[in-house]
């Protein structure tokens, strides 16, 4: 995986937050746009990546039912992360 398409991934989450976002509570909100931040800035390699993934894939659970789109978006995250060894 390129780090072109990885940033295309993001760029597909964001979207999908967008048009979800009024529907989320405040603490989701929150924990996705900490998320976020954090995974653009992640290298390959790099320390707590693992924990980033583990969020994402709570996350992507927790929003399976009321957004499914959104959940589909952070699965493919998790696994465009994996593929770039992130």
């Amino acid at each position: 995986m390129t780090q072109e398409s990885l940033r295309e991934l993001l760029a597909r989450v964001h979207e999908r937050l967008s048009t979800v976002g009024a529907a989320l509570d405040a603490e989701s909100r929150q924990l996705l746009a900490t998320l976020m931040r954090d995974i653009e800035r992640l290298d390959p390699g790099a320390q707590g990546a693992a924990a980033h993934t583990t969020r994402l894939e709570s996350l992507a659970v927790k929003f399976e039912a009321g957004h499914p789109g959104l959940a589909e978006a952070l699965r493919q995250l998790i696994d465009a992360l994996g593929k770039a060894g992130i």
